[in-house]
């Protein structure tokens, strides 16, 4: 069983040029750090507990939350709440934390079972989220806070273009249903457990008129309803069923 281990050693350089160059400083304490790159498929056990980015996870989800809306609340004084959700929404969401997660190079540094892949699919940006509740330990709110805001939002995403960008394509596909006299429906295929209801995750499937069409799994209904009404929407575009 493959398994990968790149920050096994503590002063491997891919850590510490992570930190150096990505992130712009020197961890504390690293074990902690080491634990936020460590997927559950290779829990360790301590105390009778199991070891993993799990639990930081959860921590790094409320701290990244509110580090946004808080950028976004002073970027756009004079948008409402509905745009500075959704921008929000659009930010922290798993295919953005995936991408952007490749984008620094912590994805490189996780720790996890490679033949388990296929089936985490969000395990970049779970692995981002672990890191920013492992930042919020090691150095406190107003340095995780800048970190993120300087050396993340304003270097790797362009946050005005995702404002710009298509998002809610559900509301877009039940317009076109509405135009085209077909019935869109929602229907939860199934309930995937990972461990803790916090972990928990969905799958979606868009039917119109009765008839299957896309799906999606995402850690709330109403995202994996986003993500397989986008996939839907970009498949009738496709066929020419949709003219944009």
């Amino acid at each position: 069983m493959r398994m990968l281990l790149r920050w096994k050693n503590k002063e491997s350089k891919e850590f510490n040029s992570f930190f150096k160059n990505i992130l712009g400083y020197v961890p504390r304490h690293t074990e902690l750090y080491h634990v936020a790159f460590t997927h559950r498929s290779l829990s360790s056990s301590h105390k009778g507990h199991r070891v993993n980015n799990e639990r930081l996870e959860y921590l790094g989800d409320a701290v990244l939350s509110a580090v946004v809306a808080d950028y976004l609340y002073r970027k756009y004084p004079f948008q409402g709440e509905g745009f500075l959700t959704e921008l929000r929404s659009k930010i922290v969401s798993r295919a953005s934390l995936n991408k952007l997660s490749t984008k620094i190079g912590l994805f490189d540094l996780i720790a996890y079972q490679h033949d388990s892949t296929g089936g985490f699919k969000s395990i970049g940006g779970d692995a981002f989220e672990a890191l920013v509740g492992a930042m919020y330990i090691d150095k406190g709110y107003k340095f995780v806070r800048r970190i993120l805001i300087d050396r993340i939002l304003c270097t790797y995403l362009d946050v005005d273009a995702m404002a710009e960008m298509d998002w809610n394509f559900k509301s877009k596909l039940i317009d076109w249903g509405q135009k085209n006299h077909k019935k869109i429906t929602f229907e939860v295929v199934r309930t995937i457990n990972q461990g803790h209801a916090a972990r928990r995750q969905y799958e979606s499937r868009v039917c119109i008129d009765g008839e299957a069409q896309k799906s999606a799994v995402e850690f709330s209904i109403k995202a994996a309803e986003q993500l397989a009404a986008e996939k839907t929407y970009k498949d009738l575009v496709e066929k020419g069923a949709i003219v944009k």
